[in-house]
């Protein structure tokens, strides 16, 4: 399903179902893992994410734990060592369903490996509500979410007014196969094409949101395109990445424009030290709070919105210490 801000509760067709036999190999995280069912009378969400290793995942859990303690019930919050380990997360999915909770939370790395799993879900009437980007199918009931495209929108108006409107730009995006991933770049790319005639973006390239990876495509980038103004990094291991290349590189800061999304410690560093001129970041633990609140609403039969916006907003280091902005910061 198509989740869409002002759009109509509409199912898309699902791709051939994917069958999960010999999904293996790879480190899996988990906390809390689900595999009791709620059947003591309390009610029960499971909540299967993205991965563990960026803050963002912490801080969505931080915010689904503080509204269940609100909401008494309990929850578990699990996801795979990270984010390309698709398999790793479809088998803790299908733990989720065998463990029969009162509802589902699900962050969907593939959108069309997760329809066969859900639809399993739905023949055992578990409701299921998605949180930061959704499955393609017609079993979520509704979506807790950044707008990406609006937040990539936003970092392109910023990008565009930090290198006086003309020049040369790159995107180290870190999935072409998730919603926020697509989004975000999408966001981007079409604001600048649609209001920046000046401003060419030269390059796009993905990391998979590993500082690594990342780090050698900036490199790279940079290599390649020596007049090049800007780069925008798509999540927190991207940005860090393009920072750890400059760093590499040894360019003063400043020299390139380096806009990233999300927070965490090493980029709020970075943008306080001037090695990065700015970031988006969104509202982790309200992306949380909304989607325990949505998922126990589900499983009470009430009725949800189809898209939750969480919010973004832009930060460097001016607004940094403004108490609105320090409060969706997640070191």
């Amino acid at each position: 399903m198509r989740f869409g801000k002002k759009t109509a509760f509409a199912a898309i067709v699902a791709a051939s179902a994917i069958a999960l036999a010999g999904c293996g190999g790879g480190d899996v995280v988990s906390e809390s893992p689900a595999g009791e069912s709620g059947n003591d009378g309390e009610m029960y969400v499971a909540l299967v994410s993205k991965g563990f290793q960026h803050q963002f995942w912490q801080a969505v859990k931080t915010g689904a734990e503080q509204k269940a303690e609100e909401l008494g019930v309990r929850v578990t919050f699990e996801g795979p060592a990270a984010e390309t380990e698709i398999a790793q997360q479809l088998d803790m999915l299908t733990t989720a369903i065998n463990s029969n909770p009162d509802a589902i939370g699900y962050a969907a790395l593939d959108p069309e490996a997760c329809v066969a799993p859900l639809e399993q879900a739905k023949s055992k009437d578990i409701p299921v509500v998605y949180f930061d980007a959704p499955c393609n199918g017609d079993v979520g009931l509704s979506l807790a979410a950044t707008d990406g495209k609006a937040a990539g929108a936003l970092a392109a108006e910023h990008m565009a007014e930090l290198i006086g409107g003309e020049g040369e730009v790159a995107i180290v995006g870190h999935s072409q196969i998730n919603s926020t991933g697509v989004e975000r770049r999408d966001g981007f790319v079409e604001k600048i094409e649609a209001d920046y005639p000046d401003i060419t973006i030269v390059d796009i390239q993905y990391g998979d949101g590993d500082h690594l990876k990342s780090a050698d495509i900036a490199k790279s980038m940079i290599a390649a395109h020596p007049d090049l103004k800007g780069i925008y990094g798509t999540n927190e291991g991207s940005a860090i990445g393009v920072v750890n290349a400059v760093k590499e590189l040894g360019l003063a800061k400043g020299e390139l424009t380096i806009i990233g999304f999300d927070s965490g410690a090493a980029q709020v560093n970075a943008i306080k030290d001037g090695t990065m001129a700015g970031a988006i970041t969104q509202d982790p633990i309200g992306i949380g709070a909304r989607t325990v609140e949505s998922a126990v609403a589900a499983a009470n039969g009430e009725t949800l919105d189809e898209f939750y916006d969480t919010g973004s907003y832009w930060y460097d280091a001016d607004n940094i210490d403004d108490p609105k902005i320090a409060a969706v910061l997640y070191e």
